[in-house]
């Protein structure tokens, strides 16, 4: 699967989806995500069941300042709905194969349970 571009209107429908979703948080004049781009875009045809999505930090800024992102490239990933990774810095392929692999075997219940007790009392 190509990879999809997110905009403020389809950020949060594409991050609260069922399944695994990686974003890629870059900006054009970015030396390091020029690097890291086709690396995602190789890794997203090996995975057609996992949507990569690429959020341009320059024309999304209101969600790049929501999001805390101060440092580009950066990579979440999100499996139905739960953030479960966020890091900035390229990675290598082999990298970002690993972590698609960590995602894909969380027992997500296990996952709700901890972010529920981690939670605060409403």
């Amino acid at each position: 699967m190509a990879t999809v571009n997110l905009t403020t209107e389809t950020f949060d429908a594409t991050t609260e989806a069922e399944g695994i979703v990686l974003v890629d948080f870059w900006a054009a004049w970015c030396g390091p995500c020029r690097r890291f781009g086709p690396v995602f875009e190789k890794i997203s045809e090996l995975h057609p069941d996992v949507v990569f999505a690429k959020l341009d930090t320059e024309a999304e800024q209101e969600i790049a300042a929501r999001l805390s992102i101060t440092s580009i490239p950066t990579l979440m990933i999100f499996r139905d709905g739960t953030l479960l990774f966020a890091d900035a810095g390229a990675l290598p392929g082999k990298a970002l194969e690993d972590l698609i692999a960590q995602a894909r075997g969380l027992d997500m219940a296990e996952v709700r349970r901890q972010v529920a007790a981690e939670s605060p009392a409403s």
